[in-house]
């Protein structure tokens, strides 16, 4: 089944049957929100805003934990992740579609695994027989492979809806996470963009490490919202942001109708395997 993170209301397309939402209890809190359970083109697909309705939690407060323990709860075992960033590439423009393929992570305080050892919380109502269970109740120490973090399958069915409904985009970027909420400096854009990266933002970082954590398939489209910090010469503002995704909004909902469309259920990846071996 596929999981959805993203803005409030991305669910609100026509042809898209709103069956329920629920709530989610979990070791680790409480999701951002209520998950929303759709079925599109006789396929069940779970919605989750990211930041909750309204907007409530700021990047680093979000409880990334909470949000992927409660799609595993639901079933979920794919995730497409939508979201706003800066650019950094010169090439890019406000309003491009980004599918990245690594990530560099500057974020600082947020809960980046659910293996903490000793510490390791167990959800008593979860009755997978797995290797996350396993390990979670055995309290193991765990270290992930991320060194192409994101599901190679997945990237190319986004790719191929981008190319069915004739949008342009661009592949191959690295994901900077910062970790906010405040803008990044001109300074610290320029250091980044000496590092390769190519779009910045606050969110995918923890996000896909705990989703690869559970051994999901992940993948990421990025919209570009405006130029990062030094590179236009403009002050930034958070309304260029909102603006941008509202006009890009109906073209994001095309993207997900043609992805759940084009995703097919024999996946040739690897993501699944990523915990073998990896416990101490």
């Amino acid at each position: 089944m596929l999981g959805v993170i993203g803005g409030s209301g991305l669910y609100d397309i026509e042809g898209v049957k709103v069956i329920e939402e629920v709530e989610v209890k979990t070791p680790w809190g409480e999701p951002s929100d209520r998950y929303i359970i759709t079925e599109i083109h006789n396929k069940k697909v779970i919605f989750l805003p990211r930041h909750g309705k309204g907007h409530k939690f700021p990047p680093h407060l979000i409880n990334f934990r909470a949000n992927l323990w409660g799609f595993r709860k639901l079933g979920v075992s794919k995730i497409l992740s939508i979201s706003a960033v800066g650019g950094i590439n010169p090439l890019l423009k406000a309003g491009d579609f980004i599918i990245s393929n690594q990530f560099i992570d500057f974020t600082k305080s947020r809960p980046q695994t659910f293996y903490e050892g000793i510490y390791s919380k167990y959800d008593e109502e979860d009755k997978k027989d797995d290797l996350v269970n396993q390990y979670l109740k055995d309290k193991r120490v765990v270290h992930i492979d991320v060194s192409y973090p994101f599901c190679p399958y997945m990237q190319s069915v986004l790719k191929k809806s981008f190319e069915d409904l004739g949008f342009s985009y661009k592949d191959n970027a690295t994901y900077v996470a910062t970790e906010g909420p405040r803008l990044e400096t001109s300074a610290e854009i320029k250091a980044m963009a000496s590092l390769g990266a190519d779009i910045v933002g606050m969110t995918l970082v923890p996000e896909i490490v705990l989703a690869r954590e559970l051994a999901m398939h992940f993948v990421s489209v990025s919209i570009v919202t405006n130029l990062a910090a030094g590179i236009s010469g403009d002050r930034l503002t958070s309304d260029e942001v909102i603006e941008m995704m509202h006009q890009k909004n109906e073209d994001i909902k095309k993207v997900i109708l043609k992805f759940v469309e084009n995703l097919d259920a024999n996946f040739n990846c690897s993501c699944e395997e990523v915990l073998e071996g990896a416990a101490i």
